[in-house]
């Protein structure tokens, strides 16, 4: 067990929509870093695609984007906000994901102010980057 917060103490997100297992580490708004153990009982697999499950690329940036909300809602100035997609830019899927993975996630933040917010991140498999993206979001009243 990690010294870092869980989860689902920090964002809104619930099974089956919780893409993030662990949190590995975290510099509170400015960087987290997190696991998603890819275990194949996942929802989607069974129709992406029968025969060869593969993780879609749209929630690999779905998964970024909920470690990216881990480091701004640690940021006390960021107390009580619900921070929501307002973009996605340069997405590139680079390699395959499939059950049995374990995806390395990681967030670093950009530009930040009371109400809106940008960063890069990415999902690394055995080392090679499977995602990457810039991501845009606006915070919301919790």
């Amino acid at each position: 067990m990690s010294g870092f917060p869980r989860p689902q103490d920090i964002i809104a997100h619930r099974p089956p929509f919780l893409f993030v297992d662990e949190v590995t580490a975290l510099e509170p708004g400015f960087s987290a870093t997190g696991l998603w153990h890819l275990t194949g009982d996942e929802w989607f697999f069974g129709g992406h695609f029968p025969g060869r499950p593969t993780l879609p690329g749209v929630l690999m940036c779905e998964a970024i984007a909920q470690v990216g909300a881990i480091a701004v809602l640690t940021d006390a100035r960021f107390a009580g906000k619900l921070p929501l997609f307002g973009g996605l830019d340069s997405a590139r899927f680079r390699r395959q994901v499939v059950p049995g993975d374990t995806l390395e996630l990681s967030v670093e933040l950009g530009r930040m102010s009371a109400r809106a917010g940008k960063g890069t991140g990415k999902a690394v498999l055995d080392g090679a980057v499977a995602c990457e993206c810039s991501l845009m979001f606006v915070l919301v009243d919790a």
